[in-house]
């Protein structure tokens, strides 16, 4: 795979920047507007509020410099008056006065930067440069370090990996996949993309060939799904601490990252990670979370729950407060436990928690679990009006931070933040891909209808594009006959019958889907969160 030149993109043509100077001593500060002149800015003055407020009505300028002490209406009621007339304008404030309250008064009027006299030359042309050129200079920034980072992963992948060392690379990828966010114009994202499609193919590969070791470990190093509760949360359980075990469906690391900036302010955090079992699909991922064990373990210890979800696979989620209690019981021996559990569907339900989540502050455990990312992502593929809001990748983190920033979960962990002896478990049971490819698959009626992952009799499909498990006790699955197997799909590629075959295929490509084998389905984030 080639880099693409990056050279054009980071020559932009600039029109001469416009600067006005506001101070009532402005021939004392000659010097200083000769030294921006010859750096190729223009400069035009004004020695009071009332002269610099006519000159911004009727004339375009990028920048101001504005002195804070002059006669007349001082400097911050002239910056109040400028910022009404132009709310996007750039003003740096000068002053003699280093006095906390005024710069918190100037600050909470929107300036953007601050200078106390006396001021050299080198500050104001910092300032400038600041104002002026801080994308130019970042994107050259990052646009280098973009292409160091690419050939060092591009190398790595070449290597035979272990789990940590792809869950290294999965970091980095999903952290320049948001860097690039803020860098849209630099014409890196395909090629990010490219690499990321790279990098699921080997995946998928090692997963394939890894699998099996892993669930048959009896001490694994890195846990899997029945081991998320035993190893990350049973552990802090104490008598003096409220312990919140929150899972959000379908949550993937990107899209913790977005909701890890907008709890930063409230919260200390404690990163892991961990690989969801396959299926990557909640009656699967998230039933051994809450049970400690395998689907065809949960299947033989409680035939009745999944025997509920024969015909419809949601009801087997329906006794995770049951299962988790059960898993205490067996694994948690310090003392007696009963978790209380609350599984938020919609936003009315999620509001009457928020309301009354301190009620929950003398549980020594509350599991939480919020629905909405999974709803999310179905609803994407369903409502062209998702489609549109939510294109891509970067538009679908968007999406996120609107959801969490006006959502019940964010008014709990806020109101839990203020709260002492609380502490926070957050995960996950699987994420999702963003399905481009279709694998065209032959089975019986009686198959699953998962787009990613299905089982059925003698169920068929390329294994270039699948995992193909032709006996499922092999991978710790339910086997309800002889011919039953199990297919996984791999990469971003979803499964479509040969019935009416390009009516679905069309209608599922760019979906957000899960139950496959996918960096974005199996290496989940969990967070141990305290109140700062």
């Amino acid at each position: 795979m080639l880099l693409l030149p990056l050279i054009d993109t980071l020559k932009i043509m600039e029109k001469t920047k416009r600067i006005l100077w506001v101070d009532d001593e402005i021939d004392m500060l000659r010097p200083h507007i000769r030294i921006l002149e010859q750096k190729g800015y223009e400069v035009e003055t004004a020695t009071n509020g009332d002269d610099a407020i006519e000159l911004v009505r009727v004339k375009h300028f990028d920048l101001v410099f504005l002195d804070e002490m002059m006669p007349g209406i001082g400097g911050l009621q002239t910056l109040g008056a400028l910022k009404d007339l132009k709310p996007s304008l750039p003003i740096v404030m000068v002053t003699k006065n280093e006095a906390e309250s005024l710069m918190e008064e100037a600050i909470g009027g929107k300036i953007t930067d601050y200078l106390t006299k006396p001021v050299n030359p080198s500050q104001i042309l910092l300032a400038c440069k600041k104002i002026f050129e801080s994308k130019q200079i970042g994107d050259k920034h990052v646009s280098r370090n973009y292409v160091e980072e690419f050939q060092a992963i591009s190398s790595v992948l070449y290597n035979p990996l272990n789990q940590k060392e792809w869950i290294d690379i999965y970091k980095k990828m999903t952290e320049w996949d948001m860097e690039l966010d803020a860098h849209a114009d630099l014409g890196l994202r395909q090629t990010l993309l490219d690499q990321r499609r790279e990098a699921n193919a080997k995946f998928a590969k090692y997963v394939e060939s890894s699998y099996r070791k892993w669930i048959e470990q009896p001490n694994r190093e890195i846990a899997l799904s029945p081991d998320v509760a035993g190893r990350f949360v049973f552990p802090e359980i104490n008598a003096s601490t409220s312990l919140f075990f929150i899972v959000v469906d379908c949550l993937r690391y990107d899209q913790w990252l977005v909701m890890e900036q907008m709890l930063s302010e409230y919260f200390t955090f404690e990163k892991n990670f961990y690989f969801s079992i396959l299926p990557t699909a909640t009656p699967y991922s998230r039933n051994a979370i809450f049970s400690g064990l395998f689907p065809s373990e949960l299947q033989k210890r409680f035939p009745e729950i999944w025997q509920d979800g024969e015909d419809d696979e949601s009801s087997r989620n329906r006794n995770e407060h049951e299962l988790l209690n059960r898993l205490l019981e067996r694994k948690y021996t310090k003392s007696k436990v009963e978790a209380r559990y609350v599984k938020i569907l919609d936003a009315e339900f999620g509001k009457q928690i928020e309301s009354n989540i301190l009620s929950y502050l003398p549980n020594r455990l509350t599991a939480i679990v919020v629905n909405f990312i999974d709803m999310l992502a179905h609803g994407r593929s369903d409502s062209p009006l998702l489609k549109e809001i939510a294109p891509d990748e970067a538009a679908y983190r968007t999406l996120t931070r609107s959801w969490f920033q006006h959502s019940s979960l964010f008014g709990m962990l806020k109101t839990l933040s203020r709260q002492r002896n609380v502490k926070i478990i957050l995960t996950t049971d699987h994420g999702s891909v963003r399905c481009l490819r279709g694998a065209k698959v032959l089975g019986d009626r009686e198959a699953s209808a998962n787009l990613r992952f299905k089982y059925g009799r003698n169920l068929k499909v390329d294994e270039k594009n699948a995992f193909i498990m032709k006996n499922p006790s092999e991978y710790n699955l339910p086997k309800d006959s002889v011919t039953t197997n199990y297919i996984i799909a791999k990469e971003d590629y979803y499964f479509v019958y040969p019935t009416e075959y390009h009516k679905y295929l069309n209608y599922y490509r760019d979906s957000f889907q899960h139950g496959g084998i996918s960096l974005e389905e199996m290496i989940l984030p969990i967070v141990k969160m305290e109140p700062k």
